[in-house]
């Protein structure tokens, strides 16, 4: 089994970062978890040098104090012959951070990118010595589970009303999903009632009817990136319905997994909700199927199986 150093936040139980290494340690391997902003680049060089995978999640913005600059770090890893990459689950193109491939040396210097935009990934082939992996997104192993729980809700959206600039879609929705279903509809994130994680947002995904989904997605015409929140609520227990895009239909079947609607539809999007909240078996058997599908093929689990199978690392 392979020895991995992760650099990553894991301040909190809820990252990313956590539930990836988390993950890599339940299949075996030994993982050692570096803080961001607080491990200096000596420690990590010399910490990496020992193993056979580097791992780093870079979280916007952060730096990492000590001697070296981490793009000389991977510049001396790759001499010796570590293996570096990172896993994203984010949209960079037609987005502000978009910059940020510029401005941090390090997107230049790293092995292997692992992005859930294809885009993204042929441009760092294109482009750069990276070497750019398309790889969709998925929901940790551990909270991949339906909570057994009565319906309390109707209609729902988890997620943030304030989101990038860039995409005024979200705050839209969620005003339209109101004013439409009123006392209907819940909307939990930052502008909402509140933020749920862990065992309190599978129940919640569990007890509601119809989980309305969102991507940032410019015009929907960008193809092959969609929101990891799908593969969390289904896998979590919500039966979602989402605008469709282009390449979701590689992952899922619309109306034997979740519901597509045409983006921007929202007669559409009316006549889908108010049809399965009056159809509980038909959306019930969706809701069951989705869940099977993101818990035998998209889980954490899954998608690190796939990362080290490429990278040939054992």
């Amino acid at each position: 089994m392979a020895n991995i150093v992760f650099l990553g936040n894991f301040r909190v139980d809820y990252t990313s970062e956590t539930h990836h290494a988390k993950t890599l340690e339940s299949l075996g391997h030994s993982v050692i978890k570096m803080q961001e902003s607080e491990a200096t680049s000596d420690d990590i060089y010399k910490e990496a040098l020992k193993s056979d995978l580097f791992v780093w999640v870079h979280t916007h913005g952060w730096r990492t104090p000590g001697t070296h600059k981490m793009e000389n770090v991977l510049k001396f890893l790759k001499q010796r012959g570590i293996v570096t990459m990172t896993y994203h689950l984010d949209l960079w193109f037609g987005l502000q951070r978009q910059k940020d491939l510029k401005i941090y040396p390090v997107y230049k210097h790293i092995g292997h990118f692992f992005t859930v935009d294809s885009q993204m990934a042929d441009w760092f082939n294109n482009n750069t010595a990276v070497k750019g992996h398309y790889l969709p997104a998925g929901v940790y192993d551990k909270e991949c589970y339906i909570e057994s729980t009565k319906l309390k809700n109707d209609v729902i959206f988890v997620g943030s009303k304030k989101y990038h600039p860039e995409w005024q879609y979200r705050p839209q929705l969620i005003d339209w999903l109101s004013n439409t279903y009123q006392n209907r509809f819940s909307h939990y994130g930052n502008g909402g009632i509140k933020s749920l994680r862990g065992e309190e947002l599978n129940t919640l995904y569990a007890s509601s009817k119809v989980v309305i989904g969102d991507t940032l997605c410019i015009d929907f015409k960008y193809p092959d990136y969609w929101s990891d929140r799908v593969y969390e609520t289904m896998g979590r227990g919500g039966f979602i319905i989402h605008p469709y895009i282009s390449g979701m239909e590689k992952e899922f079947e619309d109306k034997k997994h979740l519901v597509f609607y045409e983006y921007g539809n929202m007669k559409q999007l009316k006549e889908l909700i108010d049809y399965y909240l009056n159809n509980d078996k038909e959306r019930e058997t969706i809701r069951k199927a989705g869940h099977q599908l993101v818990k035998s093929k998209y889980t954490y689990k899954n998608r690190w199986q796939y990362v080290l199978s490429e990278l040939g690392i054992e």
